[in-house]
């Protein structure tokens, strides 16, 4: 009676083993699998909710606050220009990439206080068809604007700096040799009865999926 109790017992306990084994092998295989999985998926760019299909680059853009923090320009995962690079300034911050390949072509600030407006001018007029032109305002833009700038832009597509007042913030993302409407662009009005910055407004960010241009300026 003994021998044949101890049997039984001795099976249960097997399959238990048996069991867990492969539960556990089970577990630590989809487990593993899941990491592939994460460390294999596509990464979004730039603080983006989504991954931006492959023939679109991914970008955000925040304006200044005020005239204490400088703006932020981020493209395909890299932050061109931030207070922390120390390379914005009050006015224009401008980032030119190539439409194509995404290759960053230059960046560059502005000074609408003091700047020379032909030179701005001529900067904004010597950008290439098929450039992305992403921009982004601090402080004031409005000093040293003219209505010759205000068209360049117009040109890239913006339907807003027409109506860019003093100490407004304003972001945008066009390109260049375009002539047609941006999705992308956005204005903070620079009201006393609305501005949280004192005499300044609320900061204003854009982001998104920027189509790939052509040399000619025409999107992929």
């Amino acid at each position: 009676m003994t021998n044949q109790a101890v049997l039984p017992l001795a099976a249960v306990i097997v399959v238990l083993l048996i069991t867990w084994t492969v539960s556990f092998n089970l577990f630590d295989g989809q487990k593993k699998a899941r990491n592939i999985l994460i460390s294999t998926a596509p990464k979004t760019k730039c603080g983006l909710s989504r991954v931006c299909p492959p023939d679109h680059f991914a970008f955000y853009i925040v304006s200044g606050a005020a005239n204490v923090i400088g703006p932020k320009i981020c493209f395909e995962g890299n932050i061109i220009m931030s207070n922390v690079k120390n390379n914005v300034g009050s006015g224009l911050n401008i980032v030119v990439v190539n439409g194509e390949n995404g290759d960053v072509e230059t960046f560059t600030y502005f000074n609408m206080h003091i700047g020379n407006s032909d030179a701005i001018l001529e900067y904004l007029k010597n950008i290439d068809p098929g450039m992305i032109v992403l921009v982004a305002s601090f402080d004031d833009v409005t000093a040293k604007m003219t209505d010759e700038i205000r068209a360049v832009f117009v040109g890239m597509g913006s339907t807003l700096i027409t109506s860019v007042k003093r100490r407004d913030n304003w972001v945008f993302a066009g390109g260049a040799g375009r002539d047609n409407k941006s999705f992308f662009e956005k204005k903070a009005v620079n009201d006393e009865s609305t501005n949280v910055y004192e005499d300044w407004p609320d900061i204003v960010e854009l982001s998104g999926c920027y189509p790939r241009t052509l040399t000619d300026g025409k999107v992929l």
